[in-house]
């Protein structure tokens, strides 16, 4: 395991791991949810042989990193968590930098590309176009999506509450199994992790980013969309359809045998793509 660094934002104290060169060209890889650094460990390291900066920060509300204000809202609002990204970026001086992400953390580097597309050298989106209209109520979706989603209802209710306090480990581990049904991960790989598992209302500073959000606007930068073909919360056909949102020429990669926590399962794939999209 990397040391653990800190650099604080406007909001946050943010821990966050570095590997390589320092002069090297930086890329940020960002995790997801139930999950945080560690997920990133074997394409940090493989990014880092090749001469990149790999810097893995701990997204809010995970691990090490820190509101610096007790009254700051506790909530991990789209475009909070875009908003997040950039500031660590400001706070390193790295004026631009290659992305990669997957679930919360696929949304945070989309939402950066997005809305200041002149700090993202390229994009490898696990997932796909990760960004909602927040502002428009969605339609909902087949009864098997939702399902998929029971955690986000479950969580919203006092009863919910009270389970994730009394029972985080386990729903965390039974998301894993869920999500990625071949990943064959052990005790001490989930416990290395469950360390970092720390519903509020929408920020109002946000408001004017998520109205530009809700268009679901373009993406412009260079970028490959990646999907685990397993991936059961976040399926391959999520994205078809979807290319439009993408500069021409975007490539979509399904990555057979894979579930939802690709940089953990299949790291070579995800480097294969960001090498290709950053060069």
């Amino acid at each position: 395991m990397a040391e653990i660094l800190r650099v604080r934002t406007p909001t946050l104290e943010i821990g966050y791991e570095a590997h390589g060169d320092a002069h090297g060209v930086p890329v940020i890889l960002l995790h997801g949810f139930p999950d945080d650094a560690r997920a990133w460990d074997d394409v940090a390291r493989s990014l880092a042989a090749a001469g990149y900066r790999a810097l893995v920060p701990y997204l809010r509300g995970y691990g090490p990193t820190r509101f610096l204000d007790s009254a700051e809202p506790r909530m991990a609002q789209q475009a909070a968590i875009g908003q997040d990204l950039l500031d660590f970026m400001d706070a390193l001086a790295v004026p631009a930098a290659g992305l990669a992400g997957y679930d919360w953390g696929g949304r945070a580097a989309c939402i950066a590309a997005l809305i200041a597309p002149e700090r993202v050298l390229a994009l490898v989106t696990i997932g796909g176009y990760n960004v909602q209209n927040t502002v428009t109520p969605a339609p909902p979706a087949s009864a098997v999506a939702e399902r998929a989603y029971w955690y986000q209802w479950y969580f919203n209710t006092e009863r919910g509450r009270m389970g994730l306090e009394r029972n985080r480990r386990e729903i965390c581990r039974l998301l894993w199994k869920e999500w990625s049904p071949s990943w064959r991960f052990d005790d001490a790989t989930f416990e290395r992790t469950a360390a970092s598992y720390g519903n509020a209302p929408s920020d109002p500073r946000f408001a004017d980013v998520e109205r530009r959000l809700s268009a679901r606007p373009p993406i412009t930068v260079p970028t490959m969309i990646l999907h685990g073909a397993e991936d059961t919360v976040g399926p391959p056909g999520r994205s078809e359809g979807e290319l439009s949102r993408f500069p021409a020429g975007t490539e979509r990669r399904v990555v057979p045998g894979v579930g939802h926590f690709m940089p953990r399962e299949d790291p070579g794939a995800v480097v294969d793509a960001l090498v290709k999209v950053l060069h």
